[in-house]
């Protein structure tokens, strides 16, 4: 039997390593415990066409909308077709979406023509969906790893043959026949981030390093509405597809002038308006009011959000709550083919560590959980099948390559390593934040890049895992923002304040890989 090691624990690694186990000997590899992951803290839910008066056609051209005409066509269509079959395998594994009588509870999130929201428990789907697929998981031969972290990928010839692991015994190495990488984002590279601490980008940067490409890492997803508190607690879109509205320290409105669907128009666009609210209103964060929703339905319908805001001593039922974007997911990622495969041969990604190209520019609300699944389960499809020839790379050709970039390592900066200092990891995401987050410019992408070169990882021999986090974020950073110094444009998730324009001659994606010795 042929050895799977499934890096991560999302839903995108536990589908995996279930679905693998029935053909393969499974390793699952998690850098935390096993239900520490985004999937655990997603509340909105999962989008897939369900109900009747719903087609999977109407669910492909809203991807494709929210995408801002950027999305890879047949990676949506894979996405919304397999969608329903897959929602049909979560409840077989246990997962007990919420019902209105015998038909299912469905919620209507920001530029969906219809509610097509599945969500469990009220607000705690991805916590009750990583509940059932660990229970799952658990009653398979899966070798479970937890509390370790994957340092790199062995390659040789272009095709991966093991991981070299670290846990609190030393480092180890796992020998593989195949790899399915589902380590999440990058949250982390950001001051304010919906994300937990353990996305880091591990899974992205070792990829790359072990020579996979890169693409559209310029596109980041700012989520309108965090809570403006320490810890930025993400306030689900589900509440404003229930009727809650964005109003300033005025008690206006404000969304209505800037798009015709007001609090509903697609994330990137709230997310730049919100910020625009607040610069004119001396950086005060706006408020979210759902008074008009009542406590009682507030309560029961997102009963982890009432009892978070009531933990700060907010009652959101009585009283508008301030909120503010944060980063929240990466449409760029390790580059794959709608069938998970990388530039390298015998290396999956799949989750939010892949791009392929079914977000587009800016991912339709609730669409992330959904991917998960699809491609993860469509990778153990192929495993064993015959690997095609540069797999990821010609699928990012077909569409038209605008640029590559090459990223030099680290220790080939022209500026000496014993003047730089180590990289701080605050004034890293800081510094992200500040500069290539959701508005950007020229000057301050290339301070970015100046400000970058300075740094350097802590040295190697003697690093904590948080070293090797910091070493990650630090190339990752460095990746976004010569992506998006390279599009002069604006799309969804990449704004340039002196680009604001789309330009059609740009829809085409942007590539980083490593540059040859």
């Amino acid at each position: 039997m042929k050895k799977l090691v499934v890096i991560g624990s999302g839903i995108a690694g536990l589908i995996a390593a279930v679905e693998g186990s029935r053909t393969h000997e499974v390793v699952l590899v998690t850098k935390s415990t096993l239900s520490e992951s985004n999937t655990h803290y997603a509340q909105g839910g999962i989008a897939a066409v369900v109900a009747d008066d719903d087609s999977i056609a109407e669910h492909v051209a809203d991807t494709l909308s929210a995408g801002a005409d950027y999305c890879y066509k047949p990676a949506v269509e894979v996405l919304c077709a397999e969608g329903p079959q897959r929602i049909n395998d979560l409840v077989r594994f246990g997962v007990d979406f919420d019902k209105k009588g015998a038909a299912f509870a469905l919620g209507m999130e920001a530029a969906h023509s219809h509610a097509r929201i599945l969500h469990a428990g009220g607000d705690t789907t991805g916590a009750d969906i990583s509940r059932a697929l660990v229970e799952t998981l658990r009653a398979t031969a899966t070798e479970i790893h937890e509390h370790t972290f994957v340092a790199d990928f062995e390659v040789v010839n272009g095709e991966v043959k093991g991981v070299h692991l670290m846990d609190a015994s030393g480092k180890h190495f796992v020998e593989a026949d195949a790899v399915i990488l589902a380590s999440g984002g990058a949250g982390q590279l950001y001051r304010h981030t919906t994300n937990p601490s353990v996305t880091t980008g591990d899974g992205v940067a070792a990829a790359f390093r072990a020579g996979a490409e890169l693409a559209d890492v310029e596109f980041y997803q700012f989520h309108p509405t965090a809570l403006a508190v320490p810890g930025s607690f993400l306030i689900s879109e589900a509440v404003r597809g229930d009727g809650a509205v964005l109003i300033n320290n005025k008690g206006e409105r404000f969304m209505q002038k800037i798009h015709p669907l007001a609090e509903l128009a697609p994330r990137d666009v709230v997310a730049r308006g919100i910020q625009a609210e607040m610069i004119s209103q001396g950086g005060q964060p706006v408020l979210l009011d759902a008074t008009g929703l009542g406590s009682e339905f507030l309560n029961k319908r997102f009963p982890s959000i009432s009892k978070t805001t009531r933990s700060y001593g907010l009652d959101w039922g009585k009283n508008p709550i301030p909120v503010t974007p944060a980063a929240h997911y990466w449409m760029g990622g390790v580059a794959t083919d709608i069938w998970g495969r990388t530039s390298i041969k015998g290396l999956f990604a799949v989750g939010e560590v892949a791009c392929t190209g079914a977000h587009g520019a800016n991912r339709l609300a609730s669409n992330s959980l959904l991917e998960s699944i699809v491609f993860s389960r469509r990778a153990v499809q192929v495993l064993d099948d015959a690997w095609p020839d540069h797999a990821a790379s010609q699928r990012w050709r077909e569409t038209g390559l605008l640029t590559e970039i090459e990223l030099e390592d680290e220790a080939d900066s022209v500026i000496p390593r014993t003047d730089r200092n180590v990289v701080d990891r605050v004034e890293l995401q800081t510094l992200m934040w500040d500069n290539v987050g959701l508005a950007r410019t020229e000057s301050q992408l290339l301070d970015t890049r100046r400000a970058l070169a300075s740094w350097r990882s802590a040295d190697s021999n003697n690093r904590l895992f948080t070293d090797w986090e910091d070493a990650n974020l630090l190339m990752l950073s460095r990746a976004v923002t010569e992506a998006a110094l390279a599009r002069e444009e604006s799309r969804g998730g990449h704004y340039r304040l002196d680009f604001p324009n789309t330009n059609p001659e740009m829809a085409k994606p942007i590539t980083i890989v490593r540059k040859a010795k």
